[in-house]
C-alpha cells in the first residue's frame, strides 16, 4: 500500500522496537538515511537499531561512530533505499515481513506492507529529510548523514538526477553547520590503499565494444581478497568507465563471493538508458544509474553483457 509521507511520520511515532534495513553492498545514501531516521527516532526515545547484510566502511565512521544499538526484539522493520527485497541480502530471510518501506526508486517492487517512493527525489536521504522534520527536526549529526547520502548519489552533485530542491536542502543542511568540505573530501577524494589496488585491477580489466562507446570492467573476487578491502570501500568504483572519453553506456560486473553470481552495475549517459539496459536481466534503478544480478560466472556474464549492449545499440541505431 502507497502512502503519504506525512502517514509515514504518524506510523513511526506509534511504534517502539524498530530495525531499519539497509541494502547490502552499502552506499552513502542507504547508510546516511538508515542512521538519520534511526537519530530521529532514538530522539523520541524508541529502541531502534541499523542493520545491514555487509560491513559498512570504515570512510563512514564519522557517522556510525556515533551510535550504538542494543539487542531487542523488533515490532517494527522499515527499509531505507532498498527498491527490491533482494537487495537486502543475506538479512532478507531473517525479516520476511517488512513493514514500511521509504525509497527513491521508481522501480521499487512494493514488497513492504507500506511503501513511500518518490522517484524524483535525487536520493532516499531527501526524503528522509522532509520525514525527520516530521518527527520533530534535523540535528547536526542527522545533517552530516543525509548530506553524505544526497552527495555521494548525485556525483557531488554533477548527475543529471540532481535538482533545484537538491540544493535546497542541501543548503539548509550547510546552514546547520555541517563540515561539508570535510566530508566531501571523505566521499570523493579519498582512497585507501585496498581500494586503490582493487580500482588498478579493474580498470586494467576493462573491455570496450560498439566502437568504443561501451566499457566494460570486472571486479573480480581475487581481487578483493587479495587487496582486503570491504564492498563499502568500493562505493563509487562502478562510475568509472562513464567517464572513459566516448563512452556511452558503463558496465561494472563484480563477482561475488559466489563466483557464479555477479552483481551488474550500469551508468550510461544519454540517448541509452541504464534502467533499460539492467531490465533486459531483471533489474531496475534509475535513467542513468541501475543495477541486476546476473547468475553466471564473470566470463558468461561478459558474454551476456556485451551481447545485450550490441543489441540495444543496434535498435537505437547508435553506430
Amino acid at each position: 500500500m502507497k502512502i503519504s509521507l506525512e502517514e509515514c511520520a504518524k506510523i513511526l511515532k506509534s511504534v517502539d522496537n524498530v530495525v531499519i534495513l539497509l541494502h547490502h553492498f552499502p552506499d552513502g545514501d542507504t547508510i546516511g538515511s538508515g542512521h538519520a531516521l534511526c537519530k530521529a527516532l532514538q530522539k523520541l526515545n524508541k529502541n531502534v537499531r541499523v542493520e545491514c547484510a555487509d560491513k559498512i566502511g570504515k570512510q563512514y565512521g564519522f557517522i556510525t561512530k556515533n551510535f550504538t544499538f542494543s539487542d531487542f526484539e523488533p515490532d517494527f522493520v522499515v527499509a531505507v533505499d532498498v527498491a527490491d527485497k533482494r537487495l537486502l541480502g543475506s538479512i532478507a530471510d531473517k525479516y520476511p515481513n517488512v513493514d514500511l518501506c521509504i525509497d527513491h526508486h521508481g522501480t521499487n517492487t512494493n514488497y513492504a506492507k507500506k511503501t513511500f517512493v518518490d522517484a524524483k527525489s535525487a536520493a532516499a536521504c531527501e526524503i528522509v529529510y522532509e520525514l525527520c522534520k516530521l518527527l520533530g527536526g534535523v540535528d547536526l549529526l542527522q545533517a552530516a548523514a543525509l548530506y553524505t547520502g544526497i552527495s555521494t548519489d548525485t556525483g557531488c552533485f554533477k548527475y543529471s538526477n540532481t535538482t533545484a530542491k537538491t540544493h535546497r536542502i542541501v543548503a539548509d543542511l550547510m546552514d546547520m553547520g555541517i563540515d561539508y568540505s570535510e566530508i566531501n573530501r571523505i566521499m570523493f577524494d579519498t582512497k585507501s590503499v585496498s581500494r586503490l589496488q582493487v580500482e588498478k585491477d579493474a580498470i586494467n580489466s576493462i573491455k570496450y565494444y560498439c566502437g568504443g562507446k561501451v566499457a566494460i570492467m570486472t571486479i573480480t573476487k581475487e581481487s578483493r581478497i587479495k587487496s582486503g578491502a570491504c564492498d563499502s570501500e568500493l562505493d563509487g568504483i562502478t562510475g568509472l568507465p562513464r567517464t572513459i572519453e566516448g563512452v556511452i553506456l558503463g558496465i561494472t560486473i563484480r563477482e561475488r563471493d559466489d563466483t557464479n553470481i555477479c552483481k551488474i552495475s550500469a551508468r550510461s549517459n544519454a540517448p541509452v538508458s541504464a534502467l533499460d539496459f539492467c531490465a533486459k536481466f531483471g533489474g531496475g534503478g534509475h535513467e542513468r544509474a541501475a543495477g541486476c544480478e546476473i547468475k553466471e560466472n564473470k566470463e558468461k556474464a561478459l558474454e551476456l553483457l556485451s551481447k545485450a549492449a550490441q543489441n540495444m545499440f543496434e535498435e537505437l541505431g547508435i553506430k
